[in-house]
């Protein structure tokens, strides 16, 4: 062509050149105790250039890999690290993939990065070696740790600012190395380079608005496979974040001018433009600033289009948080691209194991919130120092309000975020954790629940004193499995000797397989501090973890109340007394539902026992609220009154039901010992005599064995002979388990208890015959002993820990149960209900019809049309699965894609907190019970929500306040935290009735660990006077 003909007869016409776009991202890193060295200077390396979709190796042999450790403990090929540019993912896989070809190795790396949690969980369990379809793996030989999680064999990490990675050993406090292996990511950087004709004009260097400029000095090659690449390391001087306008002369005014240029293209191209211009502060001072924003805000901000200019994204790791609000119809379209695009693919409601972070010995920086420990400075930051420091990872640092606040009574609090004035006016109904923990000083014990913990953060910011007593219950999936004792706790910092950590144990009954080896779906979920003073206790429920954002920068619910000092402690207030018929004028059990939930978690750590005696000390009848605990395991409802076993006037001493087993029958009825069976026909004969009860059930003897060398604290389980009055004639039918009777006998031998047993006929008889069910259950009738009165005169260490084993088995209602056994103390009107409302940051996998019709049915919910019947039955009329399709019972409120890509800074701090799987989108996409979560009040909008809030309302037909309740705490909604339903009962004939009586009703499979509050606003016509509060139903606002 014409063109082309005239370019080749002169040189000197000028050729356009095409525009190419170079990709890379800069890691700035921090080595441990051992350098990263480069593998052709041998020099130390604190900034690492990834030229994109290109593996790098990590390694021992500096002939075969990119970077190294001077370590024998470090495998020739240790690691491989890949820069994805497409999704801008930094990617790590333990050991190397075996590929020729380079061009295979990024879709090789997102195929194991989207397979990272169930499919490659599931096919670990089906026990293959290989995962069928993929390239091989060779590993390495002791471990790559991402945040004290090992790397799984064929699974691929993603890696983010704040992480650690660690080879060789993950357990800091157990490894048996003295030096770590590995580094700190303090940063990342995304550079996108356009070279173009403009590179070739004298006087003008490459300009990178919003990207790192490098020099491009070369560490060397490395073949691999077919190709060759080159690896550049480049000094911290040459990374130029931000961009200082004022340093731009008149040769860069072409640079100058692209700048303004894509700045404008974003506006245009925003959804927002207003918001846009108001967040980009083009001005001439300040030399880290770029439209307005810090390296220092986590945040991504496209400039313009790629081939114009690059852009740059710090990357932060987030905590799984929520957010919550007020209902307005939500769009299916935006609904869907939330779920399936923004949000994380493996996030689901209910979480999976996989998902939860702290790995083993990972106490202060756990999983996505590791990032909370390194953020320079914090920890040594004074008062006076923090007012004035810069937003450290978007978490600006707040005013210490020194002074005490006031209660909230029957309504909750939101924590004071960073970035709202003190002078708002709402302040008075803002709180932070300084706050609740002033004075300091006058606090004797701390006791933490919370999912995720950033402890040394929390020593800092709230100048807790060393020698301060300090428990903190948090999760960690491989310690709250274990079944040793010795991973129940952790003393991890010999800075302050008085703090422990604790893994509240998960139960083998959830496990998969009922394998605790196999672990399963659970989570420490709470959020709970409890601060002991000399005159009273604080109780605190709040949706915040014990970190720095959660308190600081995520919108999240507080309550808390001080209770008095008793003149004497009252061991009756840690016991319940309703079981399920709660009395309008009842006293409260907030008391006992606290000190039940404390010693589940506790159980396993003697050392903390002493938490329970604590409480009775203090008196907590004035509670504002009524506790909601979910507590793991497969529930079934034996939560009877004692006069449903015994006679009336043993009713008054009555104090719970504890569920246990029967133990030792194999070896009591073998045919070695009973060669002519006459022990098990004078058994069979026994039992068959004795008279059940209305629930099907014997009494048997309980007795005391002392002179048992194998097992000094054993029980006996005896059935009597009914003919012989006097109970001499017994026959052993077995033995209370060993992890019962340790608690069991302590307390029954000093007199301060007496325990009776239960069992039924036909599992004792099926047992005892060899059938298939070799399981007897045994139903403990816990009652007062004759020393009760005198417990806190004799208790011992030894007691101390039998009490706080008898408190954590003690039977209560959890979880959807609880919720029915507060509410049910009140009818509510179907026909006047004006809104019934559940916001929260997840909603959980198992979310069904089934479970939407439980939930309801669980806070009272029934047919209208049944309302008013007389019929005294409590499951009558009760909320089905098949009206719940017909007729949906509750809206659930969740953001929109839309929202929270228009928040202050995008979607970058809530995509790791909100969590909802596609399968459950799928599911309740037509059902119209979803809503757009509006945050309030209207200063909270576009920022990250994690509140987890429900409401049932009803409105007045005397036209005053509505009535009904509000609950606020860690529940989300799922079946995970409140407990999935598990129909089949087991019928038993009763004596004396024609008709099997069902004493199994349901059980309740729960997963989590959760805490929460109900606050009640009865009926007005059930109200008492003295129970009026000045707080009306309609005075609280749901954020």
């Amino acid at each position: 062509n014409k063109n082309k003909k005239r370019t080749e007869e002169n040189p000197h016409f000028p050729r356009k050149k095409p525009k190419t776009l170079n990709k890379s991202a800069f890691i700035e890193l921090k080595s441990f105790d051992l350098p990263l060295l480069s593998t052709t200077t041998g020099s130390p390396i604190y900034l690492l250039r990834l030229e994109s979709d290109r593996p790098y190796i990590i390694g021992r042999a500096n002939s075969s890999c990119d970077f190294t450790f001077d370590s024998r403990f470090v495998s020739k090929q240790h690691c491989q690290i890949l820069y994805d540019s497409v999704d801008r993912k930094i990617f790590i896989l333990d050991g190397t993939i075996l590929l020729d070809d380079l061009s295979f190795f990024v879709s090789e790396f997102r195929r194991r990065f989207l397979l990272s949690d169930d499919e490659l969980e599931d096919k670990e369990k089906e026990k293959e070696t290989e995962i069928l379809g993929f390239s091989r793996v060779r590993v390495s030989l002791n471990g790559v740790y991402v945040n004290g999680v090992r790397v799984k064999r064929g699974m691929v990490r993603e890696l983010f600012a704040g992480d650690e990675v660690l080879l060789v050993c993950g357990n800091e406090s157990e490894c048996s190395l003295r030096v770590r292996i590995g580094f700190m990511i303090q940063g990342i950087v995304f550079k996108e380079e356009v070279v173009s004709d403009l590179d070739e004009v004298p006087g003008v260097r490459p300009l990178l608005l919003g990207a790192m400029a490098s020099s491009r000095h070369s560490q060397g090659t490395l073949s691999s496979g077919k190709r060759n690449k080159r690896v550049f390391a480049i000094s911290s001087n040459e990374m130029t974040i931000g961009c200082d306008l004022s340093g731009f002369k008149s040769r860069d005014v072409m640079g100058r001018a692209k700048f303004i240029l894509s700045h404008c293209c974003s506006i245009l191209h925003s959804d927002d433009p207003i918001s846009c211009i108001r967040q980009c502060d083009i001005s001439d001072s300040g030399r880290n600033r770029f439209l307005g924003l810090t390296l220092s805000n986590r945040m991504e901000f496209a400039i313009g289009r790629e081939e114009e200019v690059g852009s740059i994204f710090p990357l932060c790791r987030q905590e799984p948080q929520s957010s919550d609000k007020k209902d307005s119809p939500v769009q299916p379209n935006s609904f869907k691209i939330m779920t399936t695009s923004e949000a994380n693919h493996s996030l689901i409601g209910d979480l999976l194991p996989s998902d939860l972070p702290c790995g083993e010995g990972t106490v202060e920086g756990c999983g996505k919130d590791a990032t909370a420990n390194y953020r320079p400075g914090m920890s040594s930051l004074n008062c006076a120092e923090k007012e004035n420091a810069p937003d450290i990872d978007g978490v600006g640092t707040s005013k210490t309000f020194m002074s005490s606040c006031s209660a909230p009574g029957k309504m909750f609090y939101l924590n004071r975020l960073a970035y709202l004035d003190c002078g708002s006016s709402n302040h008075h109904t803002l709180v932070s954790l300084h706050e609740l923990l002033y004075p300091v000083e006058s606090i004797s014990k701390i006791f933490i629940a919370t999912f995720t913990s950033d402890i040394l953060w929390f020593l800092s910011h709230c100048e807790i004193p060393c020698h301060l007593p300090v428990t903190v219950a948090c999760h960690n999936a491989e310690r709250c499995w274990s079944s040793s004792p010795d991973a129940r706790s952790s003393m991890p910092f010999p800075d302050f000797p008085n703090l422990v950590v604790v893994f509240p144990p998960f139960p083998e009954v959830i496990a998969f397989g009922n394998d605790r080896k196999k672990r399963g779906i659970a989570c420490h979920h709470p959020k709970l501090l409890v601060l002991q003073r000399e005159d009273s206790i604080r109780v605190v429920i709040t949706s915040a973890n014990l970190v720095a954002k959660q308190w600081e920068s995520v919108t999240n619910t507080v309550w808390w109340q001080d209770f008095p000092h008793r003149s004497e402690s009252d061991y009756l207030s840690l016991f319940s007394f309703s079981y399920g018929e709660m009395s309008q004028g009842s006293r409260s059990d907030f008391g006992a539902q606290l000190a039940g939930f404390m010693a589940s978690l506790i159980v396993d750590v003697p050392s903390q026992a002493h938490w329970i005696v604590e409480l009775t000390k203090y008196d907590f009848t004035s509670a504002e609220g009524h506790l909601v605990a979910s507590i793991p395991g497969i529930h079934s409802d034996r939560i009877l009154k004692a006069n449903q076993f015994t006679t009336s006037s043993f009713d008054a001493k009555f104090l719970g039901l504890v569920e246990a087993s029967v133990v030792g029958l194999s070896h009591l009825f073998r045919t070695a010992a009973d060669t002519n069976a006459a022990l098990l026909k004078k058994l069979a004969l026994f039992l068959g005599k004795t008279c059940e009860n209305a629930y099907g059930m014997l009494d048997v003897v309980l007795r005391r064995n002392t002179n048992i060398p194998a097992d000094e604290n054993a029980v006996s389980v005896l059935v009597p002979n009914p003919d012989e009055l006097s109970g001499r004639d017994c026959i052993q039918l077995g033995f209370l388990p060993r992890n019962v009777a340790k608690w069991v006998s302590p307390l029954w031998d000093m007199g301060f208890f007496e325990f009776h047993g239960y069992v039924y006929r036909e599992e004792a008889l099926t047992a005892t015959f060899g059938g298939n069910n070799k399981k007897v259950q045994l139903v403990l009738h816990v009652s007062q002993g004759p020393r009760f009165f005198d417990l806190s005169k004799l208790m011992q260490a030894q007691n101390i820990v039998a009490l706080c084993s008898l408190i954590a088995s003690v039977q209560r209602c959890t979880g959807l149960w609880r919720l029915q056994e507060v509410l049910g103390r009140y009818k509510w009107p179907e026909s006047q209900e004006s809104d019934f409302i559940y916001g929260a940051s997840s909603i959980g996998s198992s979310v069904s019809a089934q479970f939407l019709a439980a939930f309801a049915a669980s806070v009272g919910k029934k047919s209208s049309q049944i309302f008013d019947s007389e019929e005294s039955d409590p499951e009558w009329g009760c909320w089905t699965a098949s009206q719940e399709v017909r007729n949906p019972s509750i809206k659930i409120l969740f953001p929109t894609i839309e929202r929270v890509k228009n928040a202050c800074n995008g979607i970058s701090p809530t995509r790791k907190i909100l969590c909802f799987s596609e399968k459950t989108w799928q599911r309740l996409r037509n059902v119209g019970i979803l809503h757009d979560a509006v945050p309030s009040p209207c200063n909270r909008e576009g920022h990250p929500m994690h509140v987890k809030v429900a409401r049932r309302r009803f409105w007045s037909k005397t036209g005053s306040s509505s009535f009904g309740w509000v609950y606020c705490g860690s529940h989300n909604f799922s079946a995970a935290a409140w407990g999935r339903p598990i129909s089949g009962s087991v019928g038993i004939k009763a004596s004396g009735l024609d008709k099997t009586k069902s004493l199994i009703t349901s059980r309740l499979h729960i997963c989590n660990y959760e805490l929460g509050i109900i606050f009640l606003f009865p009926p007005t016509e059930t109200k008492c006077i003295a129970n009026q509060s000045s707080t009306k139903l309609d005075d609280i606002a749901l954020p």
